[in-house]
């Protein structure tokens, strides 16, 4: 015998228990406390907005000297292990 689990937008559409109205004040209240517990931007919090539909680019933190030296040994293939331990 298999349950069936009811989730919440089961019965949100439930149109017995709630009207279009009341479910959508529902939805956007869960969404609105949902938010604050699991993170992401919030007020007043530091953090920028990612764009959702532009891939973030890497940067790299380093100076002009160590930028040229990672460009050359990805050029040539450099062995880090071998270096280190040599």
């Amino acid at each position: 015998m298999t349950k069936k689990i009811t989730t919440t937008e089961d019965i949100l559409n439930d149109r017995t228990m709630f009207t279009e109205k009341q479910a959508e004040k529902i939805r956007i209240n869960i969404e609105k406390k949902a938010g604050k517990i699991w993170g992401g931007q919030r007020e007043n919090a530091g953090r920028k907005a990612k764009p959702k539909d532009k891939v973030l680019e890497f940067t790299k933190r380093v100076t002009a000297i160590e930028s040229r030296f990672l460009d050359y040994a990805r050029a040539h293939n450099l062995d880090y292990n071998a270096l280190m331990e040599g």
